[in-house]
C-alpha cells in the first residue's frame, strides 16, 4: 500500500499543472486507496470481474484524481484479461487523454491492438512507444518481431540490435535473433539463441526449432539428441514428431521415420507438410 501512495504522490507532482480539480494527500484509510487494495487483491487472485468492480469504484469515487491514470491502465488489463476487448482499448485511450505520453499506456495498447490482430495499428502504437523512448525493450522487441514476419528485414535487425546492446543475454532478444537468424536461412547463428532458450525458458516450439536446424546442417546426432530431450518435457508436441520422422527418414529408418510422420498427423501437424517428407 505505502508503494502505491508513493506512486500515487510522483503522479501528483508530474501532473500538477494540469490543475486537477482533486490533487489531494491519500492515507491508507482513504475510500479511494482502500478500494486500489481491494482491487489488487482481486488481480492477484485472478478474479478480473471484482478487480473490475472495485476499479471502477475507486474511479467513481475521486473521478479527478492524477492517479486514474494508474486505475484505467489496470482497468485496461482486467479488461483484457476478461477478453473484454472493445472495453480494454476504449479504456485504454481515456487513459492516454490524460497521459499521452506515458509509455506503460502506449505499450498496453499496443499489446491490446495486437491481440485483436489490428496488425498495422498495433505496428504504428509501438512505433510511437520507440519515439517516446528509443530505449523500451518491449517495444523494440514487439516492433521488430512484425516487422520480421512482415518481411521488413532491415527495420527488424535495427530494433534487434537494440535489444542486443541494452539486453543481451534476455529471453526476447534470444527469440528475436533466433527467430532473424532462422527465417534467413542462418541456421548455424540461430543454433546458440535456440540452445539458450531450451536452457532458460524450455518450449516445445524452441527445441523443435533447434532440431530443425541441425537437420538443414545434416548435424543428426545432435537433432537425436535435441529431440529426445524435447519430447521426456513434451510427449506430445507434433513438431516433435514431425522433426523426429524427419531424422528417421536421413537415417534411412524409413518403419520408424513414418510411424512418427503419423503420430506427428495424430497430434495435428499438417498431413501435406508431413507427406513432403517422403515425396522423393
Amino acid at each position: 500500500m505505502k508503494h502505491f501512495l508513493a506512486i500515487v504522490a510522483l503522479l501528483c507532482s508530474h501532473f500538477s499543472a494540469f490543475a486537477f480539480a482533486e490533487v489531494d494527500t491519500l492515507t491508507e484509510e482513504d475510500p479511494y486507496v482502500i478500494l486500489m487494495g481491494e482491487a489488487d487483491s482481486a488481480i492477484v487472485r485472478q478474479d478480473w470481474i471484482e478487480a473490475a468492480a472495485r476499479l471502477q469504484d475507486a474511479l467513481h469515487v475521486k473521478p479527478n484524481h492524477p492517479s486514474n491514470v494508474l486505475l484505467l491502465n489496470n482497468l485496461a488489463a482486467v479488461y483484457s484479461n476478461m477478453d473484454e476487448d472493445s472495453l480494454s482499448l476504449a479504456t485504454y485511450d481515456r487513459a492516454l487523454e490524460i497521459a499521452p505520453s506515458m509509455l506503460t499506456i502506449v505499450t498496453g495498447r499496443a499489446r491490446q491492438l495486437l491481440k485483436m490482430r489490428r496488425d498495422y495499428e498495433a505496428f504504428d502504437a509501438f512505433a510511437h512507444a520507440i519515439d517516446i523512448d528509443s530505449t523500451c525493450i518491449e517495444a523494440r522487441f514487439y516492433h521488430g518481431m512484425m516487422a520480421l514476419y512482415g518481411g521488413n528485414q532491415a527495420i527488424a535487425e535495427a530494433d534487434f540490435a537494440v535489444l542486443q546492446r541494452l539486453v543481451p543475454g534476455s529471453i526476447d532478444t534470444a527469440i528475436a535473433y533466433s527467430s532473424l537468424f532462422s527465417l534467413t536461412g542462418r541456421d548455424r547463428d540461430a543454433i546458440p539463441y535456440l540452445r539458450f532458450l531450451t536452457e532458460n525458458d524450455p518450449q516445445a516450439e524452441y527445441f523443435a526449432q533447434l532440431a530443425g536446424c541441425y537437420l538443414q546442417l545434416g548435424d543428426l546426432n545432435s537433432a537425436s539428441d535435441i529431440i529426445g530431450r524435447g519430447l521426456e518435457l513434451f510427449p506430445d508436441d507434433p513438431e516433435l514428431f514431425y522433426y523426429r520422422a524427419w531424422l528417421n527418414r536421413d537415417r534411412y529408418l524409413m518403419d520408424a521415420a513414418r510411424a512418427d510422420a503419423q503420430r506427428a498427423i495424430e497430434l495435428g501437424a499438417s498431413p501435406q507438410r508431413v507427406a513432403a517428407l517422403f515425396a522423393n
